[in-house]
């Protein structure tokens, strides 16, 4: 069986154990004679799933009883709305850091409902760079502080956690979910779409704190985007094979030591490619050294025409999906979690061999 090494920013690898065992148990999950895909959302072995799923994740993050695991669907832009809906009204405010075009989505989204206090945005400086603590503002009243924690198109990420203003942080970490340790006390609710750090497309993990719920809205929210919904019962049928996924992924975290043994294995990996992008300036890094990502990498080559001729010869030697983000164009290399090494080694001897040609 041929696997190529791949770079994608999501849907994204899948750890190749947990793809043998959900092709083992396709059609017949765990002796059953049928498949996980077609038993009932409120059956006893769907309700393990779920549960099973919640135990890893709380027991890989820290979070204690004060948390309340979900599985949604409607990946992070769906968040974008739902966090501000159930938090926000004319007469609150929350502070936004605007890190890249994720985080001003959020903000688009986030006026809809309240008021929005910018907080820092790199917008002019085309997202190059991720804010000073001295270049943050806070809103005094703010019912709390939103970032974004790996920007996937630019390629910026936050190493810990930013200034909140004394307001809780409420994180979209779709691309970085689960790749290195966090502070949880810091957070009221974080979010991420599994198909990058966590599993395949279609569901989208959200961890609030019960405490921060009491800070619900006063006013009327539709049923299925009021999280006190979810968190009272299985409201609606959930991506019964995401999360059976994710449960699985979950599973082969911990087998593999959990997120410090990641936040290693990541560094490790990303340090490789910045060390060959650095080398010499055939490749140029496109943000700023100190707010680079661990998770995306981004880069460009002197012209777009040596870049098409990287993309193509790169693909002849399997290294896949490298093609920079429609809106900014370059390079980009996704090395989350189930990123092997030798596929970042490949990728640097390719870009030795590149240059060598090229240069």
């Amino acid at each position: 069986m041929k696997r190529v090494h791949n770079f994608s920013a999501g849907p994204a690898t899948l750890p190749l154990s947990v793809l043998e065992k959900a092709q083992n148990e396709l059609t017949n999950y765990q002796g059953r004679g049928t498949s996980i895909i077609e038993v009932s959302h409120r059956s006893p072995e769907y309700t393990q799933i779920n549960e099973e799923a919640t135990t890893r994740l709380k027991e890989i993050t820290g979070a204690g009883d004060d948390w309340e695991v979900l599985f949604l669907q409607g990946g992070a832009s769906s968040q974008f709305m739902m966090t501000a809906h159930n938090f926000l009204n004319t007469k609150r405010t929350a502070n936004y850091i605007d890190t890249g075009a994720w985080s001003a989505k959020a903000i688009k989204e986030a006026k809809l409902f309240g008021n929005v206090h910018t907080s820092f945005s790199g917008k002019e400086e085309n997202y190059t760079r991720l804010p000073e603590s001295s270049e943050l503002s806070f809103a005094d009243d703010a019912i709390y502080t939103h970032i974004t924690s790996n920007n996937t198109i630019f390629g910026t990420q936050f190493q810990s956690e930013p200034e909140n203003g004394g307001a809780p942080l409420v994180c979209d970490a779709s691309s970085d979910f689960l790749s290195r340790p966090i502070d949880l006390d810091r957070y009221g609710l974080i979010y991420a779409g599994a198909q990058k750090n966590l599993g395949p497309a279609g569901v989208t993990v959200v961890m609030v704190r019960k405490s921060f719920m009491e800070k619900q809205r006063p006013e009327a929210i539709p049923t299925i985007l009021n999280y006190n919904t979810h968190i009272a019962k299985l409201f609606n049928t959930p991506p019964v094979f995401s999360v059976y996924m994710v449960n699985y992924v979950l599973e082969w975290i911990q087998e593999k030591g959990g997120i410090s043994h990641f936040a290693e294995f990541n560094e490790k990996k990303a340090d490789l490619l910045y060390s060959e992008i650095d080398r010499d300036d055939f490749y140029s890094g496109t943000v700023a050294k100190e707010s680079r990502s661990r998770m995306n990498v981004t880069f460009r080559l002197e012209s777009e025409e040596l870049e098409k001729q990287f993309l193509s010869e790169a693909a002849e030697h399997d290294l896949v999906a490298l093609k920079g983000h429609r809106s900014v164009g370059g390079i980009r290399a996704s090395i989350y979690n189930a990123c092997e090494m030798e596929s970042v080694k490949a990728l640097t001897g390719f870009m030795k061999e590149f240059r060598n040609v090229n240069g």
